[in-house]
């Protein structure tokens, strides 16, 4: 009679106990967010030529679920050796990553949401000959047409495409000529528009600048000096705007996040920490700020004031590890896209079932949208 009183005191009390204390799991982590990631996602490049793999990927942009543009920085030769952790992508190559040849195909590539490529525009790939490849793909959300604005470090020039890639609608900057007046960039990096059509280069690599154009592509104004002073840049690397017409850029190297008006008067900035080096940005239609981070290879929200949200991810090269995530874009069903330049890859994250949506990164703006901004 004792024991089966005892067993019924215990047992009363683990039915007392505050439910997590009683049902926790053990173990586990959260190092994909919010996310799981997308297995086999892109599928193989079926356009390569045999012995070649995707070159590493300077951007993405999801236009669709279903039309998801990827900048390609060309083809490589794989060696004849292939190491045993080699996963059919150009960082996990190891040491042999730095000698592979590499030849200007492919650079402009359009693929389904099952990874598979739907489109090449290998019309346009001799833009790209003798230089790295395109840096960076995107769609002005104020455009109804779609066309489609990709960024050439090497070559110092951006080039704007109709959606279909038949045409080349605009070219700015000069072939291999770097310069800092109004015809000429040093190394660009990143476009972003305003609803009229106007828009912004961050130049870059090379320059220390922001550039402003009309909709026609008429120089207006330039801001910005090197150094680490408010309006100062150290690689300024990703450009956005937001429904107030404040324009947010990611000085990379300065480890911040930098914001102005459109006319480049200075209005604020934060730092993105020690370790931090902001690869890219976005702002969604909620009014927050999501960076994709180099230096510590994480992605993480902020709110339009600077203040720390939220963040998720950690380095490698396994699967939902990142390396470089260069490039970052989601699409209309809630998935993330992320480029990386180091691991030579792209990966699509799926949101978890139930997934908490304020840790999810919230939609981009796109044309028929605007009015949510």
């Amino acid at each position: 009679m004792r024991i089966a009183f005892s067993t019924f005191v215990v047992l009363v009390g683990m039915a007392l106990l505050p439910a997590p204390a009683f049902l926790q799991e053990k173990g586990g982590d959260d190092v994909t967010g919010p996310y799981n990631v997308a297995e086999k996602w892109p599928l193989p490049l079926s356009v390569a030529k045999p012995g070649y793999i995707w070159g590493s990927t300077g951007g993405i942009f999801a236009e669709t679920p279903n039309r998801i543009f990827i900048a390609n920085r060309g083809e490589l030769k794989l060696p004849e050796k292939l190491p045993r952790t080699f996963t059919g992508f150009w960082g996990s190559l190891g040491e042999q990553a730095t000698t592979p040849t590499t030849e200007f195909r492919n650079c402009i590539v359009v693929v389904d949401a099952t990874g598979k490529v739907t489109e090449s525009w290998t019309q346009w790939d001799k833009l790209f000959e003798d230089g790295r490849g395109p840096h960076s793909v995107s769609i002005s959300p104020y455009d109804p047409e779609h066309n489609v604005w990709v960024t050439d470090d090497i070559h110092h020039q951006v080039f704007k495409f109709s959606n279909d890639g038949k045409k080349l609608l605009m070219t700015l900057g000069e072939r291999d000529e770097p310069g800092n007046d109004d015809k000429h960039f040093k190394r660009p990096t990143d476009v972003a528009w305003l609803p009229d059509g106007t828009f912004f280069v961050s130049d870059g690599y090379g320059n220390t600048r922001v550039v402003k154009f009309d909709k026609n592509g008429k120089f207006l104004m330039a801001w910005g000096t090197p150094g680490t002073g408010p309006g100062q840049f150290n690689t300024p690397h990703s450009i956005t705007t937001d429904r107030n017409r404040r324009v947010y850029v990611s000085d990379r190297a300065n480890n911040r996040i930098q914001v102005f008006d459109e006319n480049g008067k200075f209005l604020d900035m934060w730092n993105t920490g020690l370790r931090s080096q902001p690869y890219a940005h976005l702002i969604t239609t909620d009014q927050f700020l999501w960076e994709s981070d180099g230096g510590t290879n994480r992605i993480v929200k902020y709110d339009l004031n600077g203040k720390y949200l939220y963040g998720w991810g950690g380095p490698g090269g396994l699967p939902g590890q990142f390396n470089g995530p260069h490039s970052i874009t989601t699409d209309q069903d809630g998935n993330l896209y992320l480029a990386e330049v180091f691991n030579g890859r792209v990966q699509k994250f799926r949101p978890k079932p139930g997934a908490d949506r304020a840790k999810m990164v919230g939609q981009e703006l796109r044309y028929g949208t605007a009015g949510t901004q």
